[in-house]
């Protein structure tokens, strides 16, 4: 396979990959539909991404860093807001765009029992969750604006907290869409719990 046709191949099967997560969902979709829907061969995907598994959730990962790049300019336009409004602006813009995501949302929790009994799975949405982590860290720093860096723990931790409530956030959206809490009641939730000022430091 040249070079110039194996690239082709694998950008190929990312884009059927996605086009059918978002029409078939993680379970359904079988390796020969990724062949047909991307006008490669079974070949290619062991080639690129070792299993049909993996490419699914290379797919799965692209979408949700470029959602996490869309979610970073909304919590980014005020230049003026405090680093936990911006948190919260993100929150209730992720919450916003669930419902045009729900395949994604979906395919991304099904993905990850599928993991928990391969290795090699497992450690391919570990890279992707460090990926996410040091992105939301520059954000953090970022938004601090105090000369901190992505490196601090702080920010770091900060970084783990803002992906875990998006986390949580997902799962129950999927679950009881209905009750799941929106910003102004995440906002009163972190206000009660550390106080109504805490929340504008670090």
């Amino acid at each position: 396979m040249s070079y110039a046709r194996g690239v082709g191949h694998r950008q190929d099967l990312l884009a059927a990959a996605r086009r059918l997560l978002r029409t078939k969902g993680y379970a359904r979709i079988t390796a020969r539909d990724l062949v047909a829907e991307s006008g490669t061969n079974l070949a290619s995907i062991g080639y690129h991404f070792g299993s049909k598994e993996g490419l699914l959730n290379e797919a799965i990962g692209e979408a949700v860093e470029e959602w996490t790049e869309q979610l970073a300019r909304v919590a980014m336009a005020d230049p003026a807001a405090t680093t936990a409004e911006r948190g919260f602006s993100a929150w209730s813009a992720m919450l916003g765009g669930m419902g045009a995501r729900r395949e994604l949302v979906v395919s991304y929790l099904e993905a990850l029992a599928q993991a928990e009994r391969d290795p090699a799975l497992r450690a391919q949405f570990a890279r992707q969750y460090r990926r996410c982590r040091a992105r939301v860290a520059e954000l953090v720093a970022e938004s601090l604006g105090d000369g901190t860096t992505p490196d601090d723990p702080r920010v770091r931790a900060v970084a783990g907290f803002v992906i875990a409530v998006c986390d949580g956030l997902a799962v129950q959206w999927v679950l009881d869409p209905e009750e799941v809490p929106a910003g102004a009641e995440l906002r009163q939730g972190v206000e009660r719990v550390w106080g109504p000022d805490h929340h504008a430091e670090r």
